[in-house]
């Protein structure tokens, strides 16, 4: 495993663990060279799956994707990295139930943005505007006054 911070090729296994649902073990790891400690994880290989967006196209399913839109709804705010990556892997998982290869991104959205408001109300606003694509400051006015009805 190439070193991140400078790229040597060397490195020792520190400790491993697998994930909740058994799905990928994760990895922390120490350069050889410059000490420095960094994470991967590994996972099987499997035949990929497919996201039907909402034009109607398809694209293979892609967990660091959807990493990254949670980490952007979770910028600057008091979430922990590891729920985030639960929530990706609840997805992973409910993709796997599926006796198709493809889901909805729909689907996808609306069970992240379910966890995210359990979660962070104003991470969820923030994926929600994406998400939906909120045409105005009404539409998202909206949204809060909704999240307020329900407390």
């Amino acid at each position: 495993m190439k070193c991140p911070y400078c790229e040597h090729s060397e490195s020792k296994v520190i400790d491993s663990r697998e994930s909740k649902n058994g799905l990928r073990i994760r990895r922390r790891r120490e350069c050889l060279a410059c000490k420095k400690r960094f994470t991967t994880y590994e996972k099987v290989e499997e035949i990929p799956y497919m996201i039907i967006k909402k034009d109607g196209q398809r694209q293979p399913f892609d967990s660091q994707k959807l990493l990254r839109g949670l980490l952007k709804a979770c910028e600057k705010r008091p979430v922990p990295l590891a729920k985030l990556e639960e929530i990706v892997e609840e997805v992973e998982s409910l993709l796997q139930e599926q006796p198709e290869k493809e889901m909805k991104a729909s689907v996808i959205g609306q069970f992240m943005m379910k966890r995210l408001k359990k979660l962070d109300k104003v991470a969820y606003v923030r994926f929600a505007s994406v998400y939906r694509e909120f045409k105005d400051v009404v539409e998202f006015k909206q949204e809060l006054e909704s999240l307020l009805r329900e407390r």
